[in-house]
């Protein structure tokens, strides 16, 4: 850290007698200026949690925070934003010590910088960095076990602003994970490995949380998957019960071992930790390790020591090995389960991992430090409003809670809004409201009467301005709420599938306005969980829907996978079932509609695979040029035939001119010693001589080259090596390998990273002749002969999509014609409960505006199937829109396409 350089004091004693001597003769001399004062020095920053572990001989080898430094001589970033608009991504760093104005440490996060950075525009964060040295930083979580809703199963990552606080009295953010959220590195050094001692404590939100499995922060899996009791250590919070609990209703923190929850040392509830229903921000610990010993502790992050809930031995130690000795894996998650289970809900502001057990002394100066940080509630907020149409107004409420520690003077709260919206205090035509003085800890509020006007989608941004008496001058913050004015056309109804068909799925939208809407050029939009976000349907240019009516959309038998350009003779299709030839088919829709004969019907697109995703090791990306691609699965693809690469902007076709073997992610079956030229591995049918694999991660972490290839397991010959192995590596470590993939021509034009989307397009069928006009991927291929496949029944749609929707999570969304303004979304999924998988949220952003997403998470939940007609996710009555996905969509056991809803 600088300072600035110390100067000597002048001695004001010569001056002084100077200035007397020349009063006593009468001088009318003018004095000369006074000596010019030191120049302050910035104050020093305080210690951080990891000075006083280190101090304790348990340093730290892991130190995650968004809202400040963890060590007092931290001066690097804290966690990395990215926009969603352009793509453009900034580190947010730490605020610098100063000593004018007035002093100031520094060392919290700095806000401001995220502010203007992601000023009018969604940010993610992409990056939480670990300020320990060790390089351990988290990244958007792998797929494992379970899958998360972003491309390629990754999980999805937090949006940047959603979770606003104070720290010292100034502004900085946590990270507010949903369900389907999720942080990790698996390739993380030097944490505890086995029986290891460790210590690990985070500070989170103590209101935030839900009962899906997992809100971990500690040491887990290096490969996303559950691999055994005892192979995991974290702090976790939340009420899932199918483990263990505490007392009372919950939450509580627990530690997850894999494969269990534990409050104690049985299995199920512990009577000694407690329900955490008072603090706002929590501080959980948990030290264990070196023996048959671990400790469970919790306390009020904002005042008051820590309170030790169980101290003792393992799990289940007297009767079972289970516990102990542990055999943990040397990871990093938040926010998730071992297996990747993403059920969760919680909001983290900062956490680290220690060598070495903690001692007591340790532990109380660190929960000492956290309440001297003094974390404290949002200062400026917004009532919830999302959701206008043209010409309305409501009432939007502006609190500010005065948490600088000072009286606060002059306290002025205004609000803006969108181009050519309004916004005023109720009742007036005041643009802002003056309050002052707020006490320390006091809140004012303002409520503003903003109307909208025409259709738009932005920000409404409110300002506090205020002057703190110690310390001058006018001080603000700022916070935002994404809004949009749409007209009130909704998705009415959406039926994802029947027990007899799983693609009779259709999307109804109910104009609920007075008066007929122009929905030419709108798009729905159709994000599957785990893939990109791709376009549905377009609506054909002259299309009006009246007052109250219903405009339907169903599946078709078949649909591109691929575009079609003019003069294409043959499309690649999404199915056959139901095709032959001397058929007539009718390709696209609206003006570029034409009519084909069936001549030739080959084989339908695979479901599509992804790029290789190195689980363990971090994704990898195949550069522009390239002619081979790592897959994660090389079946369906044929030399000849063409080969779909990622989707939207990024898509890129080739024809397929070699298939070789697919990636391998396996484990060792046995130990390995330093200088073998051996490995026994659990799987090795991907394996070719010659690969290149990646063997254990962090600081044990090494490349081989395989020679030969033999028998799998513990006892079988194991696959050869062209060097001695520079490491020992331990039984069950990973090995991962890219395997030779699928090769083709023409070489890619752009990058792709893993998880992105590699299909097998099939041969397709064959038309009698050229087709006229261009076809994107996702047209529909109707033919009326189809009677087992797509949209069945009446009415006839007013429109066919070709692109299917999962049956099981996803978003589809409502544009309109300009492509900004979300007039109407549905996010749908699976209930939330305490199993891994269930309850996770694919499309955030769209989450967010269209209901609460406090607690476990709010979505549609997705109709099952039955008989025919089946079920179907309705609005009721048509149009009705609260803006929570939990309540606008009932299950219905009679789906009404085209028709008024019903229970």
């Amino acid at each position: 850290m600088v300072r600035a350089p110390n100067r000597p004091a002048r001695t004001r004693t010569f001056a002084a007698r100077t200035a007397v001597a020349l009063a006593l003769v009468g001088a009318t001399l003018t004095m000369a200026p006074a000596a010019q004062a030191t120049k302050p020095a910035a104050p020093p920053r305080a210690e951080g949690p990891c000075d006083i572990y280190a101090a304790g001989g348990t340093p730290c080898v892991a130190a995650h925070s968004s809202t400040r430094a963890l060590y007092s001589s931290y001066d690097g970033p804290l966690y990395q934003v990215r926009r969603t608009s352009d793509n453009a991504v900034k580190d947010i760093g730490v605020v610098a010590p100063v000593a004018l104005p007035f002093a100031d440490a520094g060392g919290y996060a700095d806000a401001a910088a995220q502010d203007g950075f992601c000023e009018n525009t969604l940010c993610l964060i992409t990056v939480i960095y670990d300020q320990s040295g060790n390089g351990n930083h988290l990244y958007q979580a792998p797929p494992g076990t379970f899958r998360g809703p972003d491309v390629g199963g990754y999980n999805t990552l937090s949006i940047a602003d959603t979770a606003p606080i104070t720290i010292g009295g100034h502004k900085a953010y946590g990270v507010y994970i949903i369900p389907g959220m999720g942080y990790r590195n698996n390739d993380a050094s030097h944490l505890a490995k086995e029986d290891e001692p460790e210590g690990i404590y985070t500070v989170f939100d103590g209101t935030h949380y839900d009962s899906g499995c997992c809100y971990n922060y500690g040491n887990t899996s290096t490969n996303s998957r559950a691999v055994g009791t005892g192979t995991m250590e974290t702090v976790y919070f939340g009420t899932a019960t199918a483990w263990g609990r505490g007392t009372g209703p919950g939450p509580w923190i627990m530690s997850d071992m894999e494969a269990g929850l534990f409050s104690g040392y049985n299995a199920r509830q512990n009577d000694a930790t407690p329900t955490i229903d008072s603090w706002r921000f929590v501080t959980g610990v948990v030290n264990g390790g070196g023996g048959n010993q671990w400790d469970l502790r919790g306390g009020n992050a904002q005042q008051g020591p820590l309170t030790t809930y169980y101290s003792g031995i393992r799990p289940g130690s007297l009767t079972n090995s289970n516990y102990f000795p542990m055999h943990r894996r040397g990871a990093i998650q938040l926010g998730n389960g071992g297996d990747n289970g993403n059920g969760s809900a919680g909001t983290f502001y900062e956490g680290v991992m220690t060598t070495g057990y903690p001692t007591d002394a340790t532990i109380d100066a660190v929960q000492a430090n956290v309440v001297a940080a003094k974390y404290d509630v949002q200062r400026l907020s917004l009532s919830r409003a999302t959701t206008f149409t043209p010409g309305s107004a409501q009432e939007v409420t502006q609190t500010f809670t005065n948490t600088t520690g000072a009286r606060a003077v002059g306290v002025k709260l205004s609000l803006s809004t969108p181009a050519g919206w309004t916004a005023v205090v109720k009742g007036t035509d005041d643009t802002s409201a003056t309050f002052s003085p707020v006490a320390p800890g006091a809140s004012v509020s303002a409520t503003f009467t903003v109307t909208a006007t025409g259709t738009s989608a932005g920000y409404l941004t409110g300002r506090a301005q205020w002057t703190n008496p110690t310390r001058g001058g006018r001080q603000s913050t700022v916070t935002n709420q994404a809004v949009r004015s749409a007209l009130p056309v909704r998705i009415n109804e959406v039926r994802f599938r029947t027990s007899s068909n799983a693609t009779d799925q259709f999307v109804e939208l109910y104009n609920a306005s007075a008066d007929e809407v122009d929905l030419s050029n709108w798009t729905l939009t159709n994000n599957p969980s785990g893939s990109a976000a791709v376009t549905l349907a377009t609506v054909p240019a002259g299309t009006k829907l009246a007052s109250g009516d219903y405009y339907l959309l169903g599946l078709s038998g078949s649909g591109l996978v691929a575009p079609a350009g003019a003069g294409a003779t043959s499309v690649n299709v999404r199915s056959t079932t139901g095709l032959a030839v001397g058929q007539q088919i009718q390709v696209g829709t609206g003006s570029t509609r034409e009519t084909r004969t069936v001549v030739g019907v080959g084989s339908a697109a695979t479901a599509a695979t992804t790029l290789f995703v190195p689980v363990t090791h971090g994704p990898i990306t195949i550069p522009a040029g390239s002619t081979t691609i790592p897959v994660t699965s090389a079946a369906g693809f044929t030399v000849g035939q063409q080969i779909g690469i990622d989707a939207g902007a990024g898509y890129e076709q080739a024809t397929v001119t070699s298939v070789g073997k697919a990636a391998t992610q396996t484990t060792l079956s046995a130990p390995a010693a330093a200088g073998a030229t051996n490995l026994k591995v659990a799987a090795n049918a991907n394996l070719t001589v010659g690969d290149t694999l990646t063997v254990d991660a962090g600081e044990y972490k090494e490349t081989v080259t395989v020679t030969a290839i033999g028998t799998t397991g513990a006892n079988g010959t194991g696959v050869d090596l062209t060097a001695p192995l520079r490491f020992a590596h331990r039984s069950a470590v990973d090995l991962a390998g890219p395997g030779t993939g699928v090769s083709f021509w023409p070489p890619t034009a752009r990058p792709h990273r893993s998880g992105v989307s590699v299909q097998a397009l099939g041969a397709g069928i064959t038309l009698d002749q050229p087709l006229a006009n261009d076809h994107p991927t996702g047209a529909p291929v109707v033919d009326p002969q189809i009677t087992t496949a797509g949209y069945q029944g009446s009415p006839t749609p007013d429109q066919w999509f070709g692109g299917s929707l999962s049956a099981s999570a996803g978003s589809i969304a409502l544009h309109d014609a300009t492509g900004s303004v979300v007039v109407d979304a549905i996010v749908y999924g699976s209930q939330q409960s305490s199993s891994s998988g269930n309850g996770t949220i694919t499309s955030p952003e769209l989450a967010v505006l269209e209901a609460d997403q406090a607690g476990g998470g709010c979505i549609a939940v997705v109709a099952g199937a039955a008989a025919n007609p089946g079920r179907s996710n309705a609005r009721w009555p048509d149009g009705s829109d609260t803006d929570s996905l939990c309540r606008d969509f009932v299950t219905t056991t009679v789906p009404t396409p085209g028709a008024a809803n019903t229970r």
